[in-house]
């Protein structure tokens, strides 16, 4: 393997996705979701300037070439199975991230079966918005548990002790726990709206993936 400064990056980016998992078994929450965070944006930001500067520098190789794609597919992939075990929102997000899962699979599968005519199923401009798609809904969901950890609440509903301070008539802190409560309401639901965003966006270019392979599924008569 020729260790330029992109592959280095590109392995970076594979070691960090099964480290974001292991961030759950080492440390507890909210530190764990931090820490989970902070790896993946990083690891998202390496992703872009792997590639620009393997591009730049005409240092593009057949190893890395190979190990990108499959870097970005385990940070995805990884990061999807952590934040549905781990999340308070999972009902609402096993139906966009078993779409995605699916279609890495499947995608996967038929390159390998291709083999040499795997160039027919070059990655297309739409393939790069879906991951960038990606990338940005599960930082947000990640954000979104970190919001949820540290401020006690869940953004289906309120703690027992806001509960208890509506009741009791304690309201004067209400207004600022009013506003953190529904700011990470959001968080919460734009990473949900991000994840079926992208969940379409995948399945879409997994059928057009199809569909250019169709024509080497056939069997020769």
């Amino acid at each position: 393997m020729t260790w330029t400064l992109p592959n280095i990056l590109t392995m970076l980016r594979l070691l960090a996705a099964p480290a974001v998992a292991v961030m759950f078994l080492y440390f507890t929450r909210p530190y764990a979701d931090w820490f989970a965070l902070v790896l993946f944006v990083s690891a998202a930001i390496t992703d872009w300037f792997d590639g620009y500067l393997a591009r730049s520098w005409k240092q593009v190789t057949k190893i890395g070439t190979m190990l990108d794609p499959i870097a970005d597919k385990a940070m995805v992939v990884i990061a999807l199975m952590v934040i549905v075990g781990y999340s308070s929102m999972s009902p609402w997000l096993v139906l966009p991230a078993t779409v995605i899962l699916f279609r890495e699979v499947f995608v996967s599968g038929l390159r390998e079966y291709l083999g040499d005519t795997a160039g027919t199923l070059k990655v297309t401009q739409l393939a790069k918005w879906k991951t960038t798609a990606q990338m940005v809904a599960i930082a947000v969901l990640f954000a979104q548990g970190v919001f949820e950890h540290y401020f006690g609440m869940s953004t289906f509903g309120m703690d027992n002790q806001i509960v208890a301070d509506i009741l009791g008539g304690r309201t004067e802190d209400l207004h600022g726990l009013w506003w953190k409560y529904h700011g990470m309401v959001w968080a919460g639901h734009l990473g949900i709206w991000l994840l079926w965003l992208a969940a379409a966006l995948t399945l879409i270019t997994g059928a057009d993936y199809l569909r250019k392979s169709v024509p080497h599924l056939k069997d020769e008569h």
